[in-house]
């Protein structure tokens, strides 16, 4: 019965110990998995905010390429009357 006893005693704190140990791990993956995730989200909307403003400053009044789909939209109006 002492044997029993002490055999408990060392095996069921082990066996605590990693079941303890597996969650942990466990959680920590998800955790770490889940923070992965929001990064590449926000760096991917964080991008696309960053061309569309890029974009439109390129295609806003008084710019280069504004005038020139202007002149081609009037020349197309006036071809087609």
């Amino acid at each position: 019965m002492n044997a029993a006893k002490l055999l408990g005693m060392l095996i069921l704190p082990l066996v605590g110990l990693v079941v303890v140990g597996m969650l942990a791990i466990w959680a920590f993956k998800a955790i770490l998995g889940m923070l992965v995730y929001l990064a590449v989200g926000a760096g991917v909307v964080v991008g696309g905010m960053y061309l569309y403003s890029r974009a439109k400053k390129a295609v806003g009044p008084g710019t280069r390429t504004r005038y020139r789909i202007d002149a081609a939209a009037e020349t197309y109006r006036q071809r087609n009357r």
